[in-house]
């Protein structure tokens, strides 16, 4: 079993954020082909010899924002299904295996019916969860009882994590998916001579997927959210106050989904679902490594340009977020240190004014940010903050977040946050804190063109968001950033009117902040403390000795600024593993 790291996306954004200036670029650049194949599909291929690797992804354009209320967390979900195999991987008997399949679809198809019942029911009030068996009908768990034995049918021809063991044995590495408000995306690396084998594997993923154990997995994936969401300090606070932030639009659910969808998925609608969005026309593949682009083309044509095109286009998302008409509040006791969280609605990636806002909040951010002078540095009011753009494909926002030091006020830090932006919006930013931040940025762009593994990572995500040639004209962009335009986005942008505000207090009794954590930087704290989260719950010392041996590869391709984090997650993760394998001994003692 492969470790998954809580959200490779996020993971991707750790490294790139940690990886500071090794040398200044004035504009960097990389070369890289678009190709079209003539099912509509398209290609990106970055040509790069220095290692006989190949990162070798593609992304299917859509996530959360294209969901509806009922089916939320369903391109997530499918994050999932795109690992089950097809009719001739993860199985012995496919005849066997699609008999079972229609079969069990026979018998959910009744269950659907008990559970209306049993949602009448709840609005009643007669029952109070419709999770608890207790409140389940006869029929239902008789209907249960078979579709168990189903399952256990099924389980006897099923081939467990083919995919992942072929990929390994032929030196494949870093396996894994995930998904976001715009995207899914899957990627692998691989030694360039089994170039050929992943176009076989992914393009029979996307031409003869088969869906089995779709509702067991559904268990599985409600049981991840519980981990991510429910099990957290700030799980369900932070899915909350997303939704207070938005409005109308549909980034305002989780992507995995609320937690009455989950259950309620059906084949029909997964099948329905696949057919609209990971049709061909609707997905970009990106290879980037050692290849000879001439040479991969006709490959691509002969596996991926057998997939027909899609029979219907998909639906576009069409909800905008109203402008916001006041300042919107939430206050919140929980299991952390006391916080001030600021969002404002922000713009589009693809907007003329991201770049603008990605510098602004470089001028915020770092030991030598306005804010760290600020409130760190000089009135002592908080012991970290951070400043960053979230541009999604659709819309954006502007994060402001300050962790307050014990016993000082956090009504003070927010004050002092919006007197920094008053300064930004009544005086231009000297030259010189210009030109200083505009380097910095530009050797950031620099650096993050020194693998091809991430070259790869960030052309997949870039095409998700709209506009792939971002790797290229970041740069220039920001560079094309005056004083002005700085002053006249925080004038703009970073209104009253335009800002959500979090307030999270520390809950009487919650355990003290984590000092090895919070010592990490900022960008890095929140996916370490979701990884020990997930350490803490392994209860096989197998299985994780296995994710141990993972993530010290996966460590490997990090740059040394990550080098504390990783650190920290394998001393902690060590010493979980010294813990579940001495306590059979003590147990017999």
């Amino acid at each position: 079993m492969r470790f998954k790291w809580p959200n490779p996306l996020g993971t991707l954004s750790l490294v790139l954020v940690l990886a500071g200036p090794a040398s200044a670029a004035e504009n960097p650049q990389i070369e890289v082909e678009e190709v079209l194949l003539d099912n509509g599909m398209t290609f990106l291929l970055y040509e790069s010899h220095d290692s006989p690797t190949v990162m070798a992804g593609w992304t299917a354009l859509v996530g959360s924002a294209n969901e509806h209320p009922g089916i939320t967390g369903l391109s997530h979900f499918f994050e999932h299904m795109m690992f089950k195999g097809t009719h001739t991987i993860g199985t012995k008997d496919i005849e066997a295996d699609l008999r079972i399949i229609e079969e069990q679809e026979r018998v959910q198809t009744e269950m659907r019916a008990e559970k209306a019942v049993m949602r009448a029911r709840l609005r009643r009030g007669e029952i109070d969860d419709l999770a608890d068996p207790a409140s389940w009908t006869q029929r239902y768990r008789e209907l249960s009882a078979e579709f168990d034995e189903l399952v256990q049918r099924q389980r006897e021809i099923i081939v467990k994590d083919e995919l992942d063991r072929i990929y390994t044995k032929n030196g494949g590495e870093l396996l894994n998916a995930g998904t976001t408000e715009d995207q899914t995306l899957y990627f692998v690396r691989i030694p360039s001579n089994r170039l050929e084998l992943w176009a076989w594997l992914e393009s029979d993923r996307l031409l003869n997927p088969v869906f089995r154990e779709f509702y067991s997995e559904r268990d599985v994936v409600f049981e991840e959210r519980r981990m991510r969401t429910e099990s957290t300090p700030l799980g369900k606070f932070d899915e909350a106050f997303n939704a207070t932030f938005w409005e109308a639009h549909p980034y305002m659910w989780p992507v995995v989904g609320w937690a009455s969808d989950i259950p309620m998925y059906t084949l029909a609608q997964a099948r329905e679902y696949f057919a609209t969005y990971y049709a061909p026309d609707n997905i970009v593949g990106v290879l980037a490594g050692d290849f000879e682009v001439a040479e991969v083309k006709p490959l691509l044509e002969r596996y991926f340009g057998r997939i027909p095109r899609g029979e219907v286009d998909p639906p576009p998302v069409v909800t905008l977020e109203p402008e916001p008409v006041g300042e919107k509040r939430f206050n919140a006791e929980a299991e952390t240190s006391p916080t001030v969280r600021i969002w404002w609605k922000g713009v589009p990636f693809v907007h003329k004014d991201m770049p603008v806002l990605d510098l602004l909040s470089d001028v915020m951010i770092g030991r030598t940010g306005r804010l760290y002078k600020g409130l760190v540095d000089g009135r002592k009011i908080a012991n970290r903050v951070s400043a960053v753009i979230d541009a999604k494909k659709y819309d954006g926002i502007f994060m402001v977040e300050c962790t307050v030091k014990d016993g000082e006020d956090p009504a003070a830090v927010e004050a002092a946050v919006y007197e920094e932006i008053e300064r930004l919006q009544s005086d231009p930013v000297p030259p010189e804190e210009l030109q200083k931040v505009k380097n910095r940025y530009k050797a950031f762009a620099y650096r993050r063109l020194a693998s091809p593994f991430y070259i790869g990572m960030q052309l997949l995500n870039y095409a998700g968001l709209g506009d792939w040639r971002y790797i290229n004209t970041s740069a220039a962009r920001v560079e094309a950033v005056t004083a002005a335009d700085l002053q006249r986005a925080a004038q703009e942008y970073l209104t009253e009117t335009r800002r959500t505000v979090g307030i999270f207090l520390r809950k009487e009794g919650a355990a003290p902040e984590d000092p090895e954590v919070a010592a990490l930087p900022s960008p890095a704290q929140p996916m370490v403390r979701q990884t020990l989260k997930q350490i803490e719950t392994v209860e096989d010392p197998a299985r994780l000795e296995e994710m141990i041996g993972q993530m010290k590869e996966a460590a490997g391709q990090a740059p040394p600024e990550m080098k504390p984090a990783i650190d920290l997650i394998l001393k902690r993760a060590g010493e979980r593993l010294e813990t579940l394998t001495a306590a059979p001994e003590e147990a017999s003692q």
